[in-house]
């Protein structure tokens, strides 16, 4: 179905971009913070099977998984905030226009002797923004298939510097997404700089931002404006699992 945005501008719902990474039951799933596989199992019981295969009517499964350590999720200011607050209750909008950039990046000395990969403020203001942007989608460098299967726990993996923030409240950007585990170190005292910063907690705190982590952009969507759809599990949470969704804009 084509979608007009305007006279000479529309999207083809037919050709959707899947920026997500599924949660899967075997040792192949991404994970994060330690925790162990996901897992999937037919409920067993009075004689019932949840399993075809096994012989039963129907598959019928307990699934097992934490939303902030399996997959793509899309989490809200509830994550760092003493009151309940839930995805599925603060997201209330689900389109918007988003710009993919790609980003290498640096190595910072840390406080306790490591080199960590930071993505600084000066290398996010090198990136035009288009006019109307609401979400930044970050794909880190390098950039391969190994992001869809990997064991974050321990990586230190690549995170936002906090003066990143200037630059999303400039744009007044609503959602940001990135293909790692978090927007801040993994061990970081559970400071949580950038989160705080990104939701204004406790201060003023922003209930209409969210942050998507663990996302997987091919090499072959090439940085640019895109219309994101975030589709998220009704689940009453801080985080639900995520399938973020871009649409290319095709203009006459």
């Amino acid at each position: 179905m084509r979608l007009h945005l305007s006279t000479y501008e529309w999207i083809d719902t037919n050709k959707p971009l899947d920026i997500s990474i599924p949660i899967i039951n075997n040792s192949s799933s991404v994970k994060a913070w330690y925790v162990d596989d996901p897992s999937f199992e037919p409920v067993r019981a009075h004689g019932f099977v949840g399993s075809v295969e096994e012989g039963g009517a129907v598959n019928f499964r307990d699934i097992f998984f934490n939303p902030h350590g399996h997959g793509t999720h899309t989490e809200c200011l509830g994550h760092i905030t003493k009151e309940v607050y839930s995805i599925n209750s603060t997201l209330k909008s689900f389109f918007c226009k988003a710009q993919l950039i790609t980003i290498d990046p640096v190595l910072v000395e840390a406080n306790d002797g490591k080199l960590d990969r930071v993505i600084l403020l000066e290398q996010l203001e090198a990136c035009r923004i288009e006019k109307g942007v609401e979400a930044i989608i970050i794909r880190t460098l390098p950039n391969t298939s190994l992001k869809r299967s990997f064991n974050y726990s321990s990586a230190n993996a690549a995170y936002l510097d906090v003066k990143c923030i200037d630059f999303f409240d400039a744009h007044a950007i609503k959602h940001l997404l990135i293909d790692t585990p978090s927007v801040d170190r993994e061990e970081d005292g559970g400071e949580l700089a950038f989160h705080h910063a990104f939701w204004k907690v406790p201060e003023q705190p922003n209930y209409e931002r969210t942050i998507t982590e663990l996302i997987f952009v091919d090499e072959s969507i090439p940085d640019s404006t895109y219309i994101l759809e975030l589709q998220v599990a009704a689940f009453i949470n801080d985080a639900a699992p995520s399938r973020p969704v871009l649409y290319e804009i095709e203009k006459k």
